[in-house]
């Protein structure tokens, strides 16, 4: 008899390639930056290492997801460009983005924008700002790319948690 599993059965879940990916982001970080002093727990390192993680969760979701969702691309361009404005801050890199992600998102804008002053306005704008790429949706594709981001999340919490668990055990 099998033990019960608590993941999916299936290798590609979503489940499974976002804990890959976050796994080897994790030992790239790891390896990265190994403390060898005292002030590698000061306020500055931990929120360093805090960023790094956030950073690498990100991405391995989005990439987890795949191209198909506009919340995953704007993710990754996010991070890509701010991985290169901190890495070259005062000079201009070789080659600027196409913002191709971003035409894409604003081509599928078929339904005009809600007129200020009506109900429910605000909820949109901040559903905007808490999405990403959600800022130049249409509502209808706003909701989808909510209710899939948020999946995401969730299931984003339940592998680190499982992760935590597991490392705390050993």
């Amino acid at each position: 008899m099998d033990p019960p599993q608590s993941s999916s059965p299936n290798p590609n879940s979503l489940k499974r390639r976002f804990a890959k990916g976050f796994l080897r982001a994790l030992v790239r970080i790891q390896k990265q930056g190994q403390p060898k002093s005292p002030s590698s727990n000061s306020p500055r390192e931990i929120a360093k290492r805090r960023r790094q993680i956030k950073i690498a969760a990100d991405a391995a979701m989005a990439s987890a997801v795949g191209p198909t969702r506009v919340w995953s691309q704007a993710v990754l361009w996010r991070i890509r460009n701010n991985n290169k404005n901190h890495n070259h801050r005062n000079r201009r890199c070789g080659r600027r983005s196409s913002g191709s992600v971003f035409r894409r998102i604003g081509a599928c804008n078929s339904v005009p924008k809600a007129k200020s002053g009506g109900k429910g306005i605000g909820e949109e704008k901040r559903l905007r700002k808490v999405v990403p790429g959600g800022e130049s949706m249409d509502i209808c594709s706003l909701l989808d790319e909510t209710a899939h981001y948020i999946r995401c999340l969730t299931t984003q919490v339940k592998v680190m948690k499982r992760i935590d668990e597991i490392s705390s055990t050993t």
